[in-house]
């Protein structure tokens, strides 16, 4: 089984800045793409920012020039910093991993249990 532990969320005025960051663990083979998900009250989750496997990165274009999204091969662990931020990105930020189990298995996507952010004005 695998887990996801995000931390790093809080409240920040507009202008701040916070850093995420994401920890599998469990039973894992390999680690392909992360991603950073957020769902904003009475809105869809949508797509932050997610990077491959080969640290390749994309980002969602409300995001692009103050959102970094990097993964430390070493720890596991996917982090988002998130600078210049806005009321707008405030919603419940979520760490998404696909994780192959075994040599064997089938790549499986797993999801956090979200972080607030909260940016005031």
């Amino acid at each position: 089984q695998v887990q996801l532990v995000e931390s790093g969320g809080g409240l920040v005025q507009a202008g701040g800045s916070l850093n995420l960051s994401c920890a599998p663990s469990g039973t894992i083979f390999r680690i392909n793409a992360l991603g950073w998900y957020r769902q904003a009250p009475g809105k869809q989750r949508e797509l932050v920012a997610i990077i491959s496997s080969g640290g390749s990165p994309n980002y969602a274009d409300s995001v692009k020039g103050r959102f970094t999204i990097s993964r430390d091969y070493a720890k596991n662990t996917v982090y988002l910093q998130m600078n210049s931020l806005k009321p707008e990105d405030t919603a419940v930020y979520y760490c998404n991993a696909n994780i192959k189990s075994r040599l064997t298995a089938p790549q499986s996507t797993y999801w956090g249990r979200g972080t607030q952010v909260t940016v005031s004005s």
